[in-house]
């Protein structure tokens, strides 16, 4: 099933079937109990949001093997995580804000995963039930002041920082699925989740013996190799197999 928010003069959680979107009423967290509307919208007459709100963006560093080769790094022996803000959420087709103190800000293609329940202390054989499904997200990064300050809160924070989107997929096995990011048309990404050092299991169940995940909440979970440069006039655009396209530009 493919969910989203949309807005058409008002805001409504739907199901997406081909280029037909059906209402729901309820939350995005009720769509599986929930009957579409039989008559739905056209896409084309939608504007797409964001899927969720998170109340928190947790993220996770260094979890592709091919990114850690390209950057020369040893694999981490336990997830190395981050946050952004909620503040830095946009949805398709909203503009990434390249910031005035930045001099280079990244794209880091990601899967990122929705949280349905509230999960704590989670085993790793109890994390998928808790798990609304995945979504694409660009974890965007003031490279430079990540390499000036020493710790990532400023360089992932700025508003506008986390677009992601287009939909929720609640079917899929995020254990193998093609990623890819396209710079103005120009493919600079590709691999596949089949790289990650820590699995989707492993990974949740880390971060809940951390701290509390809530509905709506969001784990990017790595980029893989290819990062690089974006600047003002370009367009980003993420496809992650079975979820759809995440396209911004940068302003």
């Amino acid at each position: 099933m493919l969910l989203g928010r949309f807005w058409n003069g008002r805001e409504f959680v739907g199901i997406v079937q081909g280029d037909v979107v059906y209402p729901i009423h309820g939350t995005i967290f009720q769509a599986e109990f929930c009957s579409p509307d039989q008559y739905g919208f056209n896409l084309s007459e939608l504007k797409v949001l964001a899927p969720c709100q998170p109340g928190k963006i947790i993220c996770a560093g260094l979890n592709y093997r091919d990114h850690a080769d390209e950057m020369g790094f040893t694999y981490p022996e336990e997830p190395v995580l981050f946050m952004k803000p909620p503040s830095s959420v946009i949805g398709p087709c909203e503009n990434i804000i390249y910031p005035s103190m930045s001099k280079q800000v990244d794209y880091e293609a990601e899967l990122a995963v929705v949280m349905k329940k509230t999960a704590r202390r989670l085993k790793p054989q109890q994390v998928f039930e808790h798990i609304l499904g995945y979504t694409c997200a660009n974890d965007v990064t003031a490279r430079d002041l990540q390499k000036r300050d020493g710790q990532w809160t400023r360089a992932k924070s700025f508003d506008t920082f986390a677009p992601i989107g287009p939909y929720v997929n609640t079917e899929l096995d995020p254990a193998n699925l093609d990623i890819k990011l396209y710079l103005n048309g120009q493919l600079k990404q590709n691999s596949n989740t089949g790289h990650f050092i820590f699995g989707i299991d492993k990974l949740v169940s880390f971060i809940t013996q951390v701290m509390t995940l809530n509905p709506g909440d969001i784990i990017m979970t790595g980029t893989p190799s290819g990062i690089g440069a974006m600047l003002p006039g370009d367009s980003v655009r993420i496809e992650i197999q079975g979820i759809g396209t995440l396209e911004n530009q940068v302003v």
